[in-house]
């Protein structure tokens, strides 16, 4: 149907562009094959709405049936309009034959879908009811399937039911005897145990008295310990405080002949004149000692104050063997 609707389309065109380009403005002849479009348009339009509907089951009332002729009948006109004007009845004929077969065959495509359709639902609907048929049939075999099974169960339930309960007799009596044996060979280890305990108990007790015993001569032995440490630290003590104030008479006397020293080095007074080194020397040393100043010594010696500076930092630094030594 598809075929004849493009050929009817082609030559409807070729036909009718002719005619329109005749019939039109020189300026607007290039608008000639529009009119043959668009009407053949409506004819694929209304074929292929007319097939959805058809599919569907449904119908769209007069107005695609007056569209549909309507349709055609211009198709018709339009193509023996150019043979129509001129007279010419063989053109007429010629030109009628493919408008004439696309009006035939939408309507007889619109029935034959319409006749499909109707023939497709029928088959469906006795595909459902033979579908419907089986699952039924299905479902008794099924239920007496399980009808079979569940008295099977049943069957092996009770039996297994009373299996269950002969042995559960059974094991109750073993249960029963290994009980009896069990509670007198609990009993007997009781008593056992009891005799056990009792003897453990006063040995305990024994071990008890004796460990307090000994943890008795312990804490006398370590609170002994304990009071002759404390005496020997406060002898130490008491030493340690004796040596301490022996010292620190020891520097109270030191400080008193240093105090001495000075104030019998400060009698001395400026020198009337330069010492001699020897006795410069130990003056210096007297000085030193005593914790008197440079200047102090330079004028009690007679000395310079370089030379004395000199003496005192020799004083200050030990030997080189003496630092050796003490290295």
């Amino acid at each position: 149907m598809w075929a004849i609707v493009s050929g009817a389309m082609l030559f409807s065109v070729l036909t009718v562009t002719p005619l329109m380009t005749a019939h039109t403005h020189e300026d607007w002849q290039w608008t000639a094959p529009i009119l043959p479009i668009v009407v053949d348009s409506a004819v694929v339009i209304v074929v292929r709405l007319d097939s959805v509907l058809a599919r569907l089951g449904g119908r769209g009332g007069p107005w695609p049936v007056a569209l549909r002729w309507m349709t055609g009948a211009m198709t018709l006109l339009l193509n023996i309009g150019a043979s129509a004007l001129v007279g010419d009845l063989v053109g007429v004929a010629v030109h009628s034959v493919a408008p004439l077969l696309l009006i035939v065959t939408a309507e007889a495509g619109l029935a034959y879908r319409r006749a499909l359709a109707a023939a497709v639902k029928g088959l469906e609907a006795q595909e459902e009811e033979t579908r419907q048929a089986r699952e039924t049939a299905a479902e008794k075999r099924e239920e007496a399937r399980q009808q079979r099974a569940r008295e099977r169960r049943d069957h092996e339930a009770a039996e297994a039911r009373e299996r269950r309960e002969h042995e559960a007799r059974l094991i109750r009596d073993e249960a029963e005897r290994q009980e009896r044996v069990r509670r007198e060979e609990r009993e007997d280890r009781e008593r056992h145990e009891r005799e056990e305990r009792e003897a453990g108990e006063r040995r305990e007790r024994e071990r008890e008295q004796q460990r307090l015993e000994r943890e008795r001569r312990e804490r006398e032995a370590q609170q002994q310990k304990e009071r002759e440490t404390r005496q020997k630290e406060e002898r130490e003590r008491q030493a340690r405080v004796e040596e301490v104030e022996r010292e620190r008479r020891e520097r109270s006397r030191e400080q008193e002949r240093l105090e001495r020293e000075r104030a019998e080095l400060l009698t001395l007074g400026p020198a009337a004149e330069k010492l001699p080194e020897a006795e410069a020397r130990a003056l210096v040393k007297r000085l030193h000692t005593a914790g008197l100043g440079i200047r102090v010594a330079a004028e009690t010696t007679g000395w310079s104050v370089g030379w004395v500076s000199a003496r005192y930092q020799e004083l200050r630094t030990p030997p080189a063997g003496l630092e050796g030594a003490a290295s």
